[in-house]
């Protein structure tokens, strides 16, 4: 891997974390009152917990996607958003942070060891950049809306 490829890599990998220019991941659900996952607020459309789950099978599709010319990518809209608005218990919360870490901590990986510029050969063009880029800026908004939601609920520092 030559140097400016080494960079890319580092700079994207500080983009799919977060904590630069906006709150990470971890930022965003730490400390959460485990009483407000569930809660839509009026004028929202979901819940903190549907907003994690949903960065959670996006993230996944899209790694999987990255890395599986034979995968299946869930029903857009409505196998991307868990119907219910709250988990199931704290298993079910715990998991699926777990799933988004471990997930997020492949895709790094993915890209370290990729040549990510190459179109993949299964897609229409995609190439793992692309995937970095939007697997960063889909999360990047989602934990945005995370971030209000907790203001609105009066739970942010």
């Amino acid at each position: 891997m030559d140097n400016q490829h080494k960079i890319l890599v580092s700079e994207l990998t500080q983009l799919l974390l977060g904590g630069s220019a906006h709150a990470s991941f971890q930022d965003a659900i730490k400390a959460l009152n485990p009483k407000l996952r569930g809660v839509k607020p009026d004028n929202m459309p979901y819940s903190i917990w549907q907003l994690v789950d949903h960065i959670r099978i996006a993230q996944w599709d899209m790694l999987r996607f990255s890395k599986d010319a034979d995968h299946k990518s869930p029903e857009w809209p409505d196998e991307y958003w868990p119907k219910e608005s709250e988990p199931a218990d704290d298993d079910a919360w715990k998991g699926s942070i777990e799933q988004i870490d471990s997930d997020l901590d492949e895709f790094i990986e993915l890209l370290e060891h990729s040549d990510i510029y190459q179109p993949l050969e299964h897609g229409e063009g995609q190439s793992i950049l692309r995937e970095a880029l939007q697997l960063a800026d889909h999360n990047s908004y989602h934990i945005g809306e995370i971030v209000a939601i907790r203001r609105v609920l009066g739970d942010w520092k």
